[in-house]
């Protein structure tokens, strides 16, 4: 996966001809926005549909009372949604940095190169064909899902004069995203499944449950631990193949690695929120903003902020008309689509 065109921070580091990270700044961003998500989930867990003061969060949290129906509330309902979304934002953020990374195009995220679109069609044949599948199917089909949108816009985009470009590489996977989405809303109403995949439309985190956690947690836990592994190379690779081969990198093995962590990343997210897009794209641009361009420090930074925004989101979804909610992914969308014309305006600016 590769680009013609560099991120601008990039060439700034290639000019002066190394990279510099800025570790007090990520030291900050780590421990504020530690503490800031930690905020916003006691937050996230008191307001709702009907509120609930902090002690007793906390004492449902750390003394549960099956008794008490506070106590059951936030554990069955509250507590898993807001630590999913959490989980989900890291997905998307991190997976979203290391496809900016790898493929030195400032316009890569989940959600516009086609993984959410293919995650999705492939959710809604499982909703056809195999009713009641276990979660943990689920998700492995999501992942394969993910795999095959990626598979399908890089191809489409390569086949165009003048080769990968960021903006065709956006153009191909907005128009085939778009495909992948009617065929799947084809599927849903053919199938009379369209109530299930209601839910993977709109985008949200109201159906999060302990179980979809316990089975998330290896896979996001073991792939978040791979990027920050490969970060070093991916660090390397943005300056380009050439650099990154004269500086001693096995680039087709860190491509590998970091394409299958994106997949088990982006599928495990859209397997649980469904499509939610623009994290992907707006918080690796803010935190290279902050620390640098050295990946050592923007993946794990990019994990925090990605949980900050998407818990946010989710509480502001559920304060804006309530008891109603809005959902989530078109919360991040009124940010998140703005962000996107800008880069996009930039970039054909510097092609």
């Amino acid at each position: 996966m590769s680009s013609n065109t560099s991120n601008p921070s990039i060439t700034d580091a290639k000019t002066h001809g190394n990279i510099k990270g800025r570790p007090w700044a990520a030291t900050l961003i780590l421990t504020g926005g530690a503490a800031a998500l930690v905020l916003g989930i006691a937050l996230s867990i008191s307001l709702g549909a009907a509120d609930i003061d902090l002690r007793n969060v906390w004492e449902a949290v750390f003394f549960f009372n099956p008794d008490v129906t506070e106590h059951q509330i936030i554990q069955e309902l509250r507590l898993p949604r807001v630590l999913g979304g959490a989980m989900v934002g890291a997905c998307f953020a991190v997976s979203g940095a290391i496809m900016q990374g790898m493929t030195r195009n400032p316009l890569a995220d989940s959600g516009l190169l086609g993984l959410n679109g293919g995650a999705g069609f492939v959710i809604a044949i499982c909703f056809a064909f195999f009713p009641g599948l276990p979660y943990m199917y689920l998700i492995l089909f999501s992942f394969l899902g993910a795999g095959l949108g990626a598979a399908l816009v890089y191809g489409v985009s390569s086949m165009a004069k003048g080769g990968l470009t960021p903006v065709r590489l956006v153009l191909a996977g907005a128009a085939l995203s778009a495909l992948l989405s009617a065929l799947s809303e084809g599927i849903a109403l053919y199938f009379q499944v369209g109530q299930d995949m209601a839910f993977w439309y709109a985008g949200g985190t109201a159906g999060i449950k302990w179980v979809h956690l316990k089975i998330m947690l290896p896979w996001i836990a073991a792939a978040i631990l791979g990027a920050i592994a490969l970060s070093r190379s991916i660090t390397m690779l943005s300056l380009g193949d050439d650099i990154a081969k004269g500086l001693g990198q096995r680039t087709g093995l860190v491509k590998l690695g970091g394409t299958v962590i994106v997949l088990v990343l982006a599928g495990a997210a859209v397997s649980v929120v469904g499509a939610v897009g623009f994290v992907g794209l707006m918080i690796p641009h803010l935190t290279r903003k902050l620390v640098g361009v050295d990946y050592r420090l923007i993946i794990p930074c990019s994990a925090v902020l990605g949980s900050l925004l998407v818990v946010i989101a989710d509480l502001a979804a559920r304060m804006v008309n309530p008891p109603y909610e809005t959902p989530v992914g078109s919360i991040i969308a009124l940010i998140g689509v703005p962000f996107f014309l800008y880069l996009a305006r930039k970039e054909r600016r510097e092609l």
